[in-house]
C-alpha cells in the first residue's frame, strides 16, 4: 500500500550536510552569520512597517513574504536565514542549532528590528504601535500570534530542517515566505500579525512614545509557538527523537498527526479570513494549504481534504487502503471541527453562514462546487500521484493555487469552499454555537465528494498509461 507522497528533489548527495537554516551553525557566531541575520531581519522588518505606514490592506501580507523569502534564498547558505527568535528558539529545542548560536542570533535579530524601526520612523515621519487590533482583547491577539507562530516554525522544522527532506528540496524558502501570507491576513486583523519578536520589539521600541509593553507579550506567546512546532514536529517524525534514519513510508500514527495539523490550519486560515472580512482571503487560504503541503507532504501525502482522499481511493492504483482511507477523513472532518471552534472563540463566539450567496440558489451551489472541486482533486491526482510528477518542486504551490482560482472565482455564489473538512466544520460550529441551521454542511460536502469521484473517473481517462504501470508493478 503506497499513500501519495509528494515528489521530493533529492539530486543533492545525502553526504551533504542537509539542514539549511543550520547551514552556518558549525562555524558559530562568526562575522558573515550575524551580519546575514542582522541584514535579513533589518529588511523583513523594514518592509512589514513601510507597508503598515502606506496603508497597504491588500498587498501588503504578500510585500512581507516575498522579502522574507527572497531572503532566505539570499542568505540561507551563510547564516541559515533564520530572522526570527522564535525560529532560532524551535531550531535549539529541536537540537538543530547550539544554544551559543541561539543567544548570538536572537539578540542581533532584535538589533536588527530596532534599526529598521528607525530606519522606516525617518523616512515615514511616522510611527504606528503594536497591541491587538480594534474589538479585539490580549487572549484574541496572543492565541493567533501563538498559533502562527506555530506554523512558522513547524514549516520551517520541517522543510529546512528534518533528515528526510531539508536541505534536499528547493521550495522551502517559498514556503517558509508564505506562512506570511497565510498569517498576515485574517489573524492579522486580531493581532496585527508579527509572528516574530524581532517584529515586535522593533515596532514597540520605536513607538514608546504611544506606549510599551506589548512586546514582551507578543514574544512570550511567539515563544510558546515555537515550543509547540518543536512538539508536534517530534510526534509527526519520531525519528527526530533520536539518532534513527528516517523511514521510506511513516506510520499511521505519524500521518494521522500530520492530516489533523494541516486540515487544522487550512480551516482555521478559512474562519479567520472570513470573520475578519480578509481583503486577499482566497490567496491567505491557498497559502495556508500550499505551506502545510510541503511541511507534510512526505509524511501523509497531505491530503487536508476528505474529497481528494477519496479521489486518490477511487482513481485505484493502491496509493491508499480504504481503511487509511477511513481514517484519514476522520481525521480530517477532527481538524475542521476543532479549528472551526477556534476561529469561532477568538471572534468571541461569532460565526458565519454556509450557503448561496445573494442572488443565487442550491442548484449554483452545487455546480460551484462541484466544478472547483474537481479541479482542485483532478490536479492533485495529475501532480502528485502519477509516476513521474511533471514538477515536483511546485506541486505545493500547484495544489494551493486551485485555492485561489476557486475561491476567486465563485466565492460569491458559494463561498470556495471546495472541502468537506471545511464545509462541515463551518456548519457544526455555527449550528451549535451560533444557532444556524446544519444544512449546508452535508450538502456542500456531498458536492465536493461527487466531485472527488468524478475527477478519479476524469483521471481514469485521461492517464491511462498510469495504469500500465501499475500492472507491471503488481506483476513483478
Amino acid at each position: 500500500m503506497e499513500i501519495v507522497n509528494l515528489p521530493i528533489n533529492s539530486t543533492r548527495p545525502t553526504t551533504e550536510a542537509n539542514y539549511i537554516f543550520t547551514a552556518g551553525a558549525m562555524a558559530g557566531n562568526s562575522v558573515p552569520n550575524l551580519v546575514a541575520e542582522f541584514l535579513g531581519t533589518f529588511l523583513l522588518v523594514f518592509t512589514v512597517g513601510c507597508n503598515v505606514l502606506s496603508s497597504n490592506p491588500v498587498w501588503a501580507g504578500v510585500s512581507i513574504a516575498c522579502v522574507l523569502m527572497v531572503s532566505i534564498y539570499a542568505l540561507a547558505p551563510v547564516s541559515g536565514a533564520n530572522f526570527n527568535p522564535a525560529v532560532s528558539l524551535a531550531l535549539g529545542f529541536a537540537g538543530k542549532s547550539d544554544w551559543s548560536q541561539v543567544a548570538g542570533y536572537c539578540v542581533v535579530q532584535i538589533i536588527g528590528g530596532v534599526a529598521a524601526g528607525a530606519a522606516y520612523s525617518a523616512l515615514f515621519g511616522e510611527v504606528f504601535n503594536l497591541g491587538p487590533m480594534g474589538g479585539f482583547g490580549w487572549q484574541q491577539a496572543m492565541a493567533c500570534e501563538a498559533l502562527y507562530t506555530f506554523m512558522l516554525c513547524f514549516v520551517v522544522l520541517n522543510t529546512a530542517a528534518s533528515k528526510k527532506i531539508g536541505g534536499k528540496n528547493q521550495f522551502y524558502g517559498l514556503a517558509i515566505g508564505f506562512v506570511i501570507v497565510a498569517g498576515a491576513y485574517g489573524p492579522g486583523a486580531v493581532s496585527g500579525g508579527c509572528f516574530n519578536p524581532a517584529v515586535a520589539f522593533g515596532i514597540d521600541i520605536i513607538s514608546a512614545k504611544l506606549g510599551f509593553g506589548w512586546c514582551i507579550l507578543y514574544t512570550a506567546f511567539e515563544a510558546i509557538g515555537a515550543v509547540l512546532a518543536v512538539a508536534a514536529f517530534k510526534a509527526m517524525r519520531p525519528e527526530e527523537r533520536d539518532d534513527s534514519q528516517s523511514p521510506e513510508d511513516y506510520g499511521i500514527a505519524s500521518k494521522v498527526i500530520g492530516e489533523f495539523l494541516g486540515t487544522f490550519m487550512l480551516v482555521l486560515t478559512v474562519g479567520l479570513n472570513v470573520l475578519g472580512a480578509s481583503k486577499a482571503a482566497a490567496f491567505s487560504i491557498a497559502a495556508s494549504l500550499m505551506c502545510m503541503i510541503y511541511a507534510i507532504g512526505d509524511v501523509s501525502g497531505a491530503h487536508f481534504n476528505p474529497a481528494v482522499t477519496v479521489a486518490i481511493l477511487v482513481s485505484g492504483r493502491d496509493k491508499i487502503s480504504p481503511g487509511d482511507a477511513c481514517i484519514y477523513i476522520g481525521t480530517q472532518f477532527v481538524g475542521g471541527l476543532a479549528a472551526s471552534f477556534v476561529y469561532q472563540a477568538v471572534h468571541d463566539g461569532t460565526t458565519f453562514r454556509l450557503g448561496p450567496g445573494d442572488g443565487f440558489g442550491w442548484p449554483q451551489v452545487a455546480t460551484a462546487e462541484i466544478a472547483f472541486t474537481f479541479v482542485l482533486c483532478f490536479v492533485v491526482l495529475c501532480v502528485a500521484t502519477t509516476a513521474k510528477a511533471p514538477a515536483a518542486e511546485f506541486t505545493g504551490f500547484i495544489i494551493g493555487m486551485c485555492v485561489t482560482v476557486g475561491g476567486l472565482a465563485i466565492g460569491k455564489i458559494s463561498g470556495g469552499s471546495l472541502n468537506p473538512a471545511v464545509s462541515l466544520g463551518i456548519a457544526t460550529s455555527r449550528t451549535i454555537v451560533g444557532g444556524g441551521t446544519f444544512t449546508g454542511g452535508p450538502y456542500y460536502s456531498v458536492c465536493e465528494l461527487i466531485a472527488g469521484c468524478l475527477a478519479a473517473a476524469v483521471f481514469r481517462v485521461v492517464y491511462p498509461q498510469e495504469y500500465t504501470v501499475a500492472e507491471k508493478e503488481s506483476m513483478a
